[in-house]
């Protein structure tokens, strides 16, 4: 089923369909998934490569707009710096305790990488990179899938039972999407308030609904029966049916169904909403492993310190939701088999403020990583005292992590060989799940478990 058109709330935003066209026509959003080319697949891998196979899960949380490295997971302390950071050593792990004492609480579970660097510093671009581990302007990535799209192919493969979409969108309307891959493995926009899933049920009720739905089937069969037709209308009814699975469903409704102390607990904000749904996404165990968290805005060219506004406000968002959810995973017994990331697109300037109290575009930045077994309680990599550059890359290929690397590592956590390479994609190019797969340029920065 094409998941890409499902945002917020409603079904289907997009001009040209409207939310009744859901109960109308079924099975007419999948229907661009019939003109793709090849639906077989041959995969070339790079010999010798053992995945870690932590997780069975992921969380991205993506941090629009770019957060500041030396006041989240770089601390560099200055004249700058507001007396609410508190900073606070954790071993060997500089913390501004004071603005996310949550965090604080599991340090000995996150793993920090401070030798990470962007390929660009403009916002749409970078943003991209990061969730298709690739350059987005290159040809070739006109057809390449998101991150999560391809554990969608490469998870479900072996979940036929699933009634949710693998791959979750939380708090995003739009993205990179499936790409040449089939849409049924695009992302499923969801953003969360409490209420439910919302919009899917008919006007008219049950009853009516299932006569339509009925009507629609028998409609079905007596296309499939026509000659000379092909194969997509004998396919066309698995779509309709992962699309029934989530029609008067109370399973997956109540997966977004929280009351006004669950959302409190979690800070009462859209970001706390997502990592409410998060938790109960991999609690239901219907289908979600890729699971993305988009917060933002971070990009703070002015009054970036204001108080209870801006990056501030921002960094207590972060640590209220991210803090409790790892509190509960951990409780639920999903946090080693669940792999966390959360980056943003590229850093922040260092050191004093520029002339609009703000700071701007830098390409060195910080990733927090916790999860899956990784061993925590410690830092990869070291910037210099500044913190705009990379002084010790603190892992195997001595150089600094990109988004290619972030990409590998989340696919060796999910048991994905990141040098698969497929022959299937319409430029007949070869897609490699990990660009230049085939030179060894990029991989996973195994010393997260290590």
């Amino acid at each position: 089923m094409d998941w890409s058109g499902v945002e917020g709330t409603q079904f289907w935003r997009r001009p040209q369909i409207g939310r009744r066209m859901f109960f109308r026509h079924l099975g007419g959003a999948v229907s661009g998934y019939f003109l793709l080319p090849g639906n077989t697949t041959e995969t070339v891998a790079r010999a010798g490569v053992t995945t870690k196979s932590t997780a069975k899960n992921c969380i991205f949380i993506l941090m629009l707009g770019g957060p500041s490295q030396i006041d989240t997971f770089d601390l560099k302390e200055g004249p700058w710096m507001p007396s609410s950071y508190a900073p606070t050593t954790y071993g060997d792990i500089r913390w501004p305790q004071g603005m996310m004492p949550d965090l604080a609480k599991h340090m000995d579970s996150i793993v920090l990488l401070r030798s990470v660097k962007a390929w660009a510093a403009v916002h749409g671009l970078a943003q991209s990179w990061v969730q298709i581990g690739r350059n987005p302007a290159a040809a070739a990535s006109r057809v390449a899938p998101h991150i999560g799209s391809v554990a969608s192919l490469e998870l479900t493969a072996k979940d036929n039972s699933a009634v949710l979409p693998a791959f979750v969108s939380l708090n995003a309307g739009s993205g990179p999407g499936s790409g040449y891959l089939a849409p049924d493995h695009a992302p499923f926009y969801i953003s969360p308030n409490g209420g439910g899933l919302g919009n899917t049920q008919h006007s008219m009720g049950a009853a009516r609904f299932d006569r339509r739905y009925g009507l629609l089937m028998a409609m079905d069969s007596e296309l499939r029966t026509t000659a000379d037709l092909g194969a997509a209308p004998a396919q066309t009814p698995a779509f309709n049916l992962a699309a029934r699975r989530l029609v008067y469903n109370s399973d997956v409704d109540r997966v977004f169904l929280y009351d006004q102390n669950e959302r409190n607990r979690y800070g009462n904000t859209g970001f706390g909403n997502a990592c409410i749904a998060a938790r109960n996404l991999l609690k239901a165990g219907m289908g979600a492993r890729f699971i993305q968290i988009t917060q933002g805005n971070w990009d703070q060219h002015e009054n970036i310190y204001t108080p209870n506004a801006g990056h501030l406000s921002l960094m207590s968002q972060f640590d209220k939701g991210l803090g409790t959810l790892i509190t509960d995973l951990k409780a639920d017994g999903l946090f080693d088999e669940t792999l966390i990331v959360a980056m943003g697109e590229f850093g922040r300037t260092i050191g004093n403020l520029n002339p609009q109290r703000g700071r701007d575009h830098l390409l060195q930045q910080a990733v927090l990583v916790a999860g899956a077994r990784a061993r925590g309680g410690r830092v990869i990599g070291s910037t210099n005292t500044a913190g705009d550059n990379t002084q010790d890359p603190g892992w195997s290929r001595n150089r600094h992590i990109r988004a290619e690397d972030m990409e590998a590592t989340m696919y060796t956590a999910l048991g994905i060989d990141w040098t698969t390479i497929r022959r299937d994609d319409p430029l007949g190019l070869g897609f490699a799940y990990v660009p230049s797969s085939d030179r060894d340029l990029y991989g996973p920065v195994n010393e997260i478990w290590d």
